[in-house]
This record gives C-alpha cells, structure tokens and sequence, in this order.
C-alpha cells in the first residue's frame, strides 16, 4: 500500500472499529442497567439491545448507494450524526422505550456500505483485500474490548455514561473524516461490483441457495449473540454470585483464550481446505456451548468453559462467512452479496435480542440458552448442504474502451489464461473480474491477452 491507501484504510477502521465499540459496550451491562428503567420487562430489554440491527438492515444499503450520487463522506458525517444524536437520547432517557428510541437512532446512522465505498474509492484493486482484511481485524477486536470494557466503565460512569462517551466518540470519528481520511481522486469514485451494492443484483444474489445459507447462517448467528446477552448478565450476578464490576474479569480471559483457539481452526479451513469440516464443527461447538450453558449455569467454570467454546467457534465463523461469501458469489457480484450478507447479519441481532427477551420472561436463562442451542442446531441443518467452495482468489483488470466492442471474445480468451476458472467483462465498468488459482495464475498472462 502508499501512503494514501494506509492513512485511508487505518482512519475508517479505526472510525469503524469506534463506533462498533459505542454499540457492543452496552451488552454485557445493560440488562442489569434496564431493571431500573421505567416500564421494563424482559422482552423490551431484548428489543433494546436488538433495535439498532433492525434500522441498520433498513439503511445500509439505502445510505450506500446515496453515497454514490451525494459523495462518501457527507453521507458518513449524517450517519455518525445520527448515531450520536441516538447515544444522547439512550443516555437522557429514565424510560425502556426512551432507550429503545435512542438505539434505532443509532442504528439508522447505517454507515456501513459508504464506509466501505469510500474504502474502496481510496484503495487500488490489489490492495483492497488487505484494506477489507484490516477493516474486519478492527471490528472483530472492537467487540471484544468493548465486552471488557463495557462493565468497566459502567461501573465508573454507569451506562448513561456509556452513552454519553458513544456519543462523543462518534462526533471525534466526523473530525477523523474531515482531518485524516484523505479525499479520494475523483477518477476513482465509482461503482465498485467488488465491494458495492448493485440494486439490479438482488434477484440473482438473494435466489442463490448457496448465498442464502450463508445469508441465514450470519442471521442466526448474530441472533444466538445478541439473546445470549439478555441472560447471561443475571447469570453472572444472581446465580454465579459476581458483583457487576467483577464481570470485566471474567469476559477478559474467555475472550483472550477464544481468540487463540480460533487460530488453529482457521488454519485447519484455509491452509488444509477443510472449510466445510471446520464450518460445522463450529457450529456444533455453538449447540454444546448453548447446551452447557443452560444445563450447568449454577457452575462459575461450566459458564466459564462454555462461553469460551462459543466464542471460540463464534470468532472462528465470524472470520470464516465473508470469505466464504466472497468465494461463492458471481464474480462480478461480490459487492451486492456482502450488501445481503451484512443485512441478515443486522437484522438477525434484533430478531435475537427480541426473542431473548420474551424466552428470558417466558422460561428464566435456561430458556434463553436452550433456545439458542436450537437455533444452532437448525444451522447444522441449513449448513450441511453448503458446498465446498472453491480456493480461488478475485482479481480486478481496468479495460481500455478498443477491447470492449467484442466483450464475449474477450472473456473467452481470459478464460483461456492459465490459472482464470471464471471471467466477466461488465462494459459499463471497463472493468474483467476474474476469479482465479493463485498458485497457477501470473498478471502478465492476462497483459499479454490485452494488448
């Protein structure tokens, strides 16, 4: 990368990685925080923590593709706007449905897709891999900070506090934007298939069995998270005994030991392409952890154990879907897939933080972790007719307008460039996507067919 693509892709994960870390602050905290809230029950505190997933799925995608006619960075500053003016309400507010308010505010400051536009926009073709790479390393460890932190700070601001530190963090990330992220040039602001959503995709996108499993499987994923926390605060208070303060401490060595045994998991998917074995050993690692977790809750080190296995094989799937997304989408609609993907991913947080809250009203915690198990084992079902995706890499090649009056021959002949499996010319881009065996594949091949 040069200079511009470094100071780009570090300043919109760090701008990212903040505002993730506002949203999942409040998790491990905020169940015990809303016993004192005016006009509380349980399934209002899953509808809490859940909200702002149901308008982030309804505006990511929307304020993506408004990024494209009114510019990346004004449709970043009204997000991280919004989501500021959503933490002071949460934080203002004595009532449940004051909170909830707030958290769809926050929400619906979707930035998501005109981050990775402008992310795009600033990256050349062969680095935006490593970009999206750093981008995704600085969410997966803004959550797990943010469960240490979270009892932390509640326990020195108290989770108002919480909100109100969201919320200048959000308008410190408008200042990031505006000083740091450089402005992209000009010539390189459009359409990218490769990270943007494509609206006349969706039908192809949203019908491909295999995209929708993996579509499904993020849902119930994210789901299976979010109704965990409306239970597993009370656990770690009233039936393991742990004042709330305390509660750092015991997130802090599940998540560190988690993140070292995924390590060997993805090694195992990648470099032995064993991805499928590894896909559903995981999710089976999810219904024994679920399993422990409702059969043993009264048990400081059954919790301890089964929280880790979750979260072992939570980061392990976390890591692994996109790249299994990026492997079976059409090569020429990476972008739109990931638009989908990312989708589910939010409305499956509230989809689960509701129903948490109503198994949590309805059968006490072990509802909660019971329901969850079953939702993992509907993934197995859903998984185990996933095929195995191919090991092949994208690659990106700029077309000068002379080689696009005939864009059939030309796909032809990259098809027949040694190490190329898949070739798409889109005309209207200029651009060849290409999908292809790295191990058998050189650049200059395809230079050699251009000229």
């Amino acid at each position: 990368m040069n200079s511009i693509e470094r100071r780009g892709t570090f300043s919109l994960a760090g701008i990212y990685a903040l505002r993730m870390l506002g949203l999942f602050m409040i998790l491990p905290v905020f169940s015990l925080y809303a016993e004192g809230l005016e006009g509380v029950t349980p399934m209002l505190i899953g509808i809490a923590l859940g909200i702002y997933g149901l308008t982030m799925a309804l505006f990511q995608i929307p304020f993506g593709m408004l990024s494209d006619r009114l510019g990346r960075k004004p449709i970043i500053t009204v997000g991280l706007l919004l989501f500021a003016i959503g933490s002071v309400v949460a934080a203002a507010s004595d009532s449940i449905m004051g909170v909830i308010v707030g958290r769809a505010i926050q929400g619906a400051g979707a930035i998501a897709a005109a981050m990775m536009a402008l992310l795009a926009d600033l990256t050349r073709e062969e680095h935006r891999t490593k970009a999206m790479a750093i981008m995704g390393v600085s969410i997966g460890m803004s959550f797990t900070l943010a469960l240490v932190m979270g009892p932390f700070l509640s326990n020195v601001f108290g989770v108002a506090g919480i909100f109100w530190l969201t919320a200048v963090l959000a308008i410190g990330g408008i200042g990031v934007l505006y000083l740091i992220v450089p402005d992209p040039d000009p010539e390189h602001c459009y359409l990218h298939r490769d990270t943007e959503t494509v609206p006349a995709q969706f039908k192809q996108v949203i019908f491909d069995g295999q995209l929708l499993r993996l579509d499904l499987g993020i849902m119930i994923q994210h789901g299976i998270m979010m109704a965990m926390f409306t239970a597993l605060p009370f656990v770690l208070r009233d039936f393991l005994g742990l004042p709330s303060q305390e509660h750092a401490w015991f997130y802090l060595p599940v998540l560190v030991l988690s993140v070292f045994g995924m390590v060997p998991l993805i090694i195992i998917a990648e470099k032995k392409r064993k991805m499928k074995e590894v896909f559903l050993f995981c999710v089976g690692l999810m219904v024994l952890a679920e399993c422990m977790l409702g059969l043993f809750h009264g048990s400081l080190f059954a919790v301890g154990a089964g929280l880790l296995l979750f979260f072992v094989a939570f980061n392990a799937l976390e890591a692994s879907l996109p790249s299994l997304i990026s492997r079976m989408a059409p090569v020429d609609a990476k972008g739109t897939a990931m638009g989908v993907y990312s989708t589910s991913q939010f409305f499956g947080a509230f989809i689960g933080g509701s129903f948490g809250g109503i198994a949590y009203g309805a059968f006490g915690v072990q509802g909660v972790f019971y329901a969850c198990a079953i939702a993992a084992l509907v993934w197995i079902v859903i998984a185990a007719g996933m095929r195995v995706p191919s090991y092949l890499s994208s690659h990106l090649v700029h077309l000068d307008e002379a080689l696009l009056d005939d864009s059939d021959s030309l796909a032809g002949r990259l098809l027949a460039v040694a190490g190329v499996h898949e070739a798409k010319v889109v005309v209207e881009d200029s651009m060849a996507y290409l999908r292809v065996d790295k191990q058998k594949f050189n650049p200059e091949d395809v230079n050699r067919v251009l000229i």
